[in-house]
């Protein structure tokens, strides 16, 4: 949404505000440095100077003959639920906790089967979208449909964990296994999908499962929500082992050890041992939890200094709710992902993806029942030290035998950075281009032409970094 002149202007896609007499489309480039940090825009920012997005339960009333612009409320806080909530506000016990759940899973997973056109569900085969499909295929008199997809690189290949789920539950399943040309084809499809730059790699696979999907339904469910609900994300362990380590160092001594490193190191960039200790400075010379946790999701550390004409960035911390400590916890990194990365990436990757194939994805993880019901429990109950989702997995036995889903989480990814060094090499060289970078006056091209060359020589894996550039490149191109 926006303004043109006086005009309030408003749409479900970005590229219908362009459509607009008078709208401006200037690329925002503070949005665009963050958009180097977090590989997606995070909202209320658009990569355009006069839009903004609507925050999720959030709405924004407009007066017809008023002159103020208005500010979005919240009609829904996650912040007001966890601030509000009371130590066990359950009070039940952990076994009374897991029955809760599945009631709760079950009732969100059938509101959402309700449908007069064809319905399925995408599974992996991993926790969240097989109780997902669990709930359904209890609560249906035939076969649900379900939906996976493999690749021929067996690492990024997940289709016979899905295929064993699947045969277990009795769904009726369709699987593609998907050539590396078929992924490659979808990538000149991502400026017009996404509207902006959005650079979470998983976007191809999301895509090409949900293409798959709607050759056979209209509606798909999906497990999104999962890991931040119930602490299932392998950095929350990192993180909380590093801050056991280090946490109760004053934070003076440990910048004078983050200098130290430094100095040592100074002269001696681009060995691998030099990286890993300069990355161990950057951890150590942060001040508090939130800030390190906030460095480790970070892509481009200082975009400022990649973005031409922009100045550097503010990085406030954001206020926490009564309750979480800010100190330590994986709590508070749940808590910040729900807000941020599952929203802005995670949830945007499924809607954008699904949508272009005209197919409705529903996530019921996120009923607002059973957001609220998880925050009122026990860290504990959620998520141990050594297993993590704990009690998601526990409703889940009831369904599938735990060997076949409590395996280490593997990403929905395909492998980008070998494709850049082959098959993409020229696509990118071509976007990359230095004399390209300094007419189009948004990048400097000296540190994305190393890291480039680094990459191809295979001295440093810098695909994650170079996907954000591409990704804007590929959008600017488009647009």
């Amino acid at each position: 949404y926006g303004w043109v002149g006086k005009t309030f202007v408003f749409a479900s896609e970005l590229k219908a505000l362009k459509t607009v007499p008078g709208f401006t489309a200037t690329v925002d480039r503070t949005a665009l440095q963050t958009f180097l940090r977090n590989n997606y825009i995070p909202s209320p920012k658009s990569i355009y100077e006069n839009a903004y997005k609507l925050q999720p339960g959030m709405m924004i009333s407009v007066e017809l003959d008023g002159e103020q612009r208005p500010e979005p409320k919240p009609y829904w806080s996650l912040f007001d639920v966890v601030e509000n909530r009371t130590p066990n506000s359950f009070g039940g016990t952990a076994q009374e906790a897991v029955a809760e759940l599945d009631q709760r899973i079950l009732k969100s997973v059938k509101n959402r089967m309700v449908a007069d056109v064809p319905l399925g569900a995408f599974l992996s085969g991993g926790i969240d979208s097989s109780a997902v499909v669990a709930a359904m295929q209890s609560q249906s008199d035939r076969p649900v449909q379900t939906f996976s997809i493999g690749f021929e690189e067996k690492n990024y290949d997940e289709s016979p964990f899905a295929r064993q789920v699947a045969q277990h539950l009795g769904t009726e399943h369709h699987e593609w296994i998907v050539k590396p040309a078929e992924a490659r084809d979808v990538i000149p499809k991502l400026p017009t999908i996404y509207d902006e730059p959005f650079a979470d790699s998983s976007q191809i696979p999301t895509y090409l499962v949900s293409q798959l999907a709607r050759q056979h339904v209209t509606v798909s469910l999906s497990g999104d929500g999962g890991d931040e609900l119930f602490g299932g994300y392998q950095r929350y362990q990192f993180m909380q082992q590093l801050w056991r380590k280090i946490g109760f160092v004053p934070s003076s001594v440990r910048s004078l050890g983050a200098a130290a490193i430094r100095s040592v190191f100074r002269n001696r960039y681009r060995s691998v041992l030099a990286r890993k200790a300069n990355t161990l400075a950057d951890f150590l010379a942060l001040s508090d939890f939130q800030s390190m946790y906030s460095a480790l999701n970070t892509h481009w550390k200082n975009p400022a200094e990649i973005v031409v004409g922009s100045k550097a960035l503010e990085n406030p911390v954001p206020r926490l709710p009564v309750g979480l400590n800010k100190n330590t916890g994986t709590e508070v990194m749940m808590f910040l992902d729900t807000l941020n990365y599952l929203p802005d990436d995670i949830l945007t990757k499924v809607d954008r993806a699904s949508m272009a194939v005209s197919l409705e994805a529903r996530v019921p993880l996120l009923d607002h029942e059973i957001v609220e019901f998880a925050w009122s429990l026990p860290f504990e109950f959620k998520s141990l030290p050594n297993d993590p989702k704990w009690l998601l997995k526990q409703v889940l036995k009831k369904y599938v035998p735990l060997e076949m889903f409590d395996r280490p989480k593997v990403g929905f990814g395909v492998p980008i950075d070998s494709w850049l060094r082959g098959p993409l090499r020229d696509w990118a060289e071509s976007l990359l281009d230095e004399s390209r970078l300094k007419n189009e006056g948004f990048f400097e091209p000296q540190p994305i032409r190393e890291k480039w060359n680094q990459h191809l020589a295979g001295q440093q894996d810098w695909h994650y970094y170079l996907w954000d550039i591409l990704m804007f490149q590929a959008w600017f191109e488009a647009t």
